[in-house]
């Protein structure tokens, strides 16, 4: 038995070892032929080195991104069981790669959010593109390090790093836009908070209209269509501001009678959504009568219903995801490319549909590779999930994004999910330590009533001690009394260990709360820090 269990523990280990081979040997040879493919598209045009060279750090950030940013879309859904972590990589990958291959975009803005001013390097093609290439590749390692510590940092906020850092190594501190930095800045606070918020208002309204309740069926056939209803209203609207809003002029072209404007606006975003939600109610109240009638009465049950909406949820995030995210993290390698190929720069330009393959194909490939990793960390390693509250973390995704996009406020998806995961788990620990208090008023009685006990026990023994003539009865009831007070000294002890560990509940693990914060704070002064001694290090070897 112990010779098969040695054996088996060999056969694992070896196992382990290959599939650690086997990920970065991959990863190794999809940047290799992203380089290659960089390199031989581009032969007859001067300084296409770098092109190939900027092709391999946009492969890397792409399957960095995929290792990191994706599992706030899935990681709820995996962590509540609703999807396995092969389906949830498998669904992740394939609206990864369609959001950005489809709703993607024609034109990115290079600079995002416009954080530099292009003037400021003064027709010099060169500080440009080494400044593009530092951004892409201190992102890229910033997203690599946040992965390996297991910390889900923001996309958006590492480019936005790195472009200010070797922004200001080529051209000094007034090329940078303070006020866009400001507004970012902002939205390290806002985007958690505003997602803690709706996801802990959408847990305890479900608790108190279904979980609560009774008669949980009869509660569920009138409110798990109307709150499914409602995550089909938010996602379309979502869908419609975000991943649609770069084709939104060819799509207009298609159906005339839509609003011309640059963008979906955000009332025909909204009536689109309540439209969707309506015809998806009808539809679930007739199909929920029939599920209704295999599930238990209890909570376990109700979770159930809530399964399939997660699938659809952890698919339409990650395609807006690939939609809005993907263009903004290759935006740098796209800038390259057109300085490369016309010897100039421009704030924005054109993505070529390779440029945006590598983003995609990155993705998917970091995220079945890495993924894993982080989805865990999301999804079950913060707090405890089930389907109901991975659902309410899902719907804060996308309404948060919506009150953003109404009231012109930035927020990072990343933040926002994570936010929503907190939001739940202290959610949790509020109402089971309020439900708690009255065994805790118990206890600390308890407490109070030994302590006094053994301080009377004491007292009566101190005064049998000082007596002068003793007699026999009062020596055999001090050795009474000495093993009466060990006896209360043990219940007293049990009693206080009683008191403390009823005294708070923690749903929410401190030492992640603390690292994700932490990883949060320093992300932007992290890659621009890194941005900038890649830049002077690309200029020292060139020049």
């Amino acid at each position: 038995m112990e010779i098969g269990t040695i054996k088996k523990i060999e056969k694992m280990t070896v196992e382990s070892y290959r599939v650690d081979y086997i990920r970065p040997g991959l990863a190794v040879l999809f940047m290799l032929m992203a380089l290659a493919y960089g390199y031989i598209s581009s032969i007859d045009t001067p300084n296409n080195i770098f092109l190939a060279i900027a092709v391999l750090f946009g492969a890397y950030m792409a399957m960095n991104i995929g290792a990191n940013d994706v599992a706030n879309n899935v990681g709820p859904a995996v962590g509540s069981k609703a999807l396995t972590m092969g389906g949830a990589i498998a669904i992740a990958a394939i609206f990864e790669t369609a959001g950005a291959l489809i709703a993607g975009g024609d034109v990115v803005k290079t600079i995002k959010n416009g954080i530099i001013s292009v003037s400021a390097f003064n027709g010099n093609t060169d500080s440009f593109i080494w400044a593009m290439m530092a951004a892409l590749l201190a992102a890229a390692l910033w997203l690599n390090f946040a992965t390996i510590i297991k910390a889900p940092v923001s996309t958006t906020h590492s480019i936005v790093g790195g472009v200010m850092g070797a922004g200001i190594a080529a051209a000094g501190f007034h090329i940078v836009s303070w006020t866009t930095m400001l507004k970012i800045a902002a939205s390290w606070i806002t985007s958690p908070i505003m997602g803690a918020i709706i996801a802990a208002l959408f847990l305890i309204t479900i608790k108190k209209t279904i979980v609560f309740k009774e008669d949980k069926i009869k509660a569920a056939l009138v409110w798990v269509p109307i709150f499914v209803s409602i995550m089909s209203w938010a996602f379309v609207t979502y869908l419609t501001l975000k991943g649609l809003k770069k084709i939104w002029p060819n799509v207009i072209d298609i159906f005339i009678f839509l609003p011309d404007s640059n963008e979906p606006t955000f009332m025909f975003g909204l009536t689109l959504g309540l439209m969707v939600a309506i015809v998806v109610y009808f539809i679930l109240k007739k199909t929920i009568i029939k599920k209704v009638h295999n599930i238990e009465n209890s909570k376990d049950g109700i979770n159930k219903l809530f399964t399939v909406p997660l699938i659809f949820a952890a698919a339409l995030l990650s395609f807006a995801h690939g939609a809005n995210d993907v263009a903004n993290a290759i935006g740098p390698l796209a800038a390259i490319s057109d300085a490369v190929m016309t010897g100039g720069i421009s704030s924005a330009t054109g993505i070529p549909l390779w440029i945006m393959g590598v983003g995609a194909i990155g993705i998917a490939l970091g995220l079945a590779l890495y993924g894993p990793k982080l989805i865990r960390t999301v999804g079950s390693e913060i707090t405890e999930l089930d389907q109901i509250r991975a659902y309410s973390i899902a719907m804060a995704a996308s309404i948060t994004v919506i009150i953003a996009s109404g009231l012109g406020l930035p927020v990072s998806s990343t933040h926002v999910a994570i936010g929503g995961i907190f939001g739940v788990g202290f959610l949790r620990e509020y109402l089971d330590n309020t439900g708690a208090k009255n065994g805790v008023k118990q206890n600390e009685k308890n407490v109070l009533a030994e302590k006094d006990l053994i301080k009377k026990y004491v007292t009566q023994l101190n005064e049998l001690e000082k007596k002068e003539n003793k007699k026999k009865k009062d020596y055999r009831l001090i050795v009474r009394l000495y093993q009466i007070i060990k006896d209360e000294s043990i219940v007293y002890r049990e009693a206080k260990k009683q008191l403390k560990s009823s005294e708070k509940i923690r749903y929410v693990k401190r030492d992640i709360l603390k690292k994700i914060v932490a990883a949060w704070l320093i992300t932007v002064p992290a890659a621009a820090l890194i941005s900038a001694l890649i830049y002077y290090a690309l200029k020292g070897m060139l020049l």
